[in-house]
């Protein structure tokens, strides 16, 4: 309500996202409250993901109306200079007229938006931190050079439409470890790995063969890094908390948790679940008609 409050006001959209899965950290509320305003989206943390990927996400979203998409990592200076000048180059009418832009950064949580606002200003002045749902009120900060930014708290919006978005955001730490099972969501990021980075588990993990399953997989990660408990029973927990630490970290390498083209055959699957759910009632109720 307070960002469809403000959104009148404000000239640029800056949205971040976490570059290894940009499409579940889109919220889509972000689209429908900026009203066709341009917008920059940042795929952020993308010394973490895989770059193939990354290009491909990029030419995704740039080809959308008013949207820009560019690669980032918020702690670097020389990348954060490219946006500011991106920043003066969409409001450069108001600069010309001696008037600040007006920009909103927006974001669920947990993607680094205060670091990119810190990185910004220049100082500190956004609360960070390693886990999700840190800034907790709207704030606006001037940074001196002709743009005021408005830092917004990260939303999540209230049911994922894609499950698999779900388990993937819970995976990369955008959802609170405390919400989520560690077991049931290392099974499904193994399951994703041993399909599109089967080496880098190989290597990591000395996984040799490989698991034929997940459940097999986080077994043998178990086993191969000591997460045992009296009478050597693997502590899948541990084992699952572990495999999860070093994906966040990008001890895994740098990996991708979803494609345009993997997402775009998620979204079909819905689709056409949904239109046989409305077929079925449709049958229904003309049958008790």
């Amino acid at each position: 309500k307070k960002i469809s409050e403000a959104m009148p006001e404000i000239d640029l959209v800056i949205e971040v996202m976490d570059a290894r899965l940009p499409f579940s950290s889109t919220n889509p509320m972000v689209d429908e409250l900026r009203n066709n305003k341009p917008v920059i989206k940042l795929l952020n943390k993308d010394d973490l993901a895989d770059p193939a990927v990354t290009r491909l996400w990029v030419d995704y979203f740039s080809a959308q109306a008013n949207t820009l998409a560019l690669p980032l990592v918020a702690e670097d200076k020389s990348q954060l200079k490219k946006v500011i000048a991106l920043c003066k180059k969409i409001g450069a009418a108001r600069a010309e007229r001696k008037q600040s832009i007006r920009v909103m950064v927006m974001g669920i949580p947990n993607v680094g938006k205060s670091t990119l606002i810190n990185g910004l200003a220049g100082r500190y002045v956004a609360k960070t931190g390693n886990e999700p749902a840190v800034t907790k009120a709207n704030q606006m900060i001037d940074l001196k050079n002709g743009i005021v930014l408005s830092d917004t708290p990260g939303i999540l919006w209230p049911k994922f439409e894609n499950e698999h978005s779900g388990y993937r955001l819970a995976a990369s730490g955008a959802v609170k470890d405390t919400a989520i099972e560690y077991r049931e969501i290392a099974q499904y990021t193994l399951g994703y790995l041993l399909q599109a980075y089967p080496q880098q588990l190989e290597q990591r993990y000395k996984m040799t063969p490989l698991p034929t399953s997940a459940s097999e997989a986080l077994e043998t990660l178990g086993r191969k890094r000591g997460c045992l408990r009296p009478g050597g029973v693997i502590d899948l927990h541990k084992a699952a908390e572990l495999c999860l630490h070093e994906l966040r970290s990008g001890k895994l390498g740098r990996i991708s948790l979803e494609t345009p083209e993997l997402v775009t055959a998620e979204l079909e699957e819905i689709e056409a679940a949904r239109a046989a759910a409305a077929e079925e009632r449709r049958q229904r109720e003309e049958a008790e008609a």
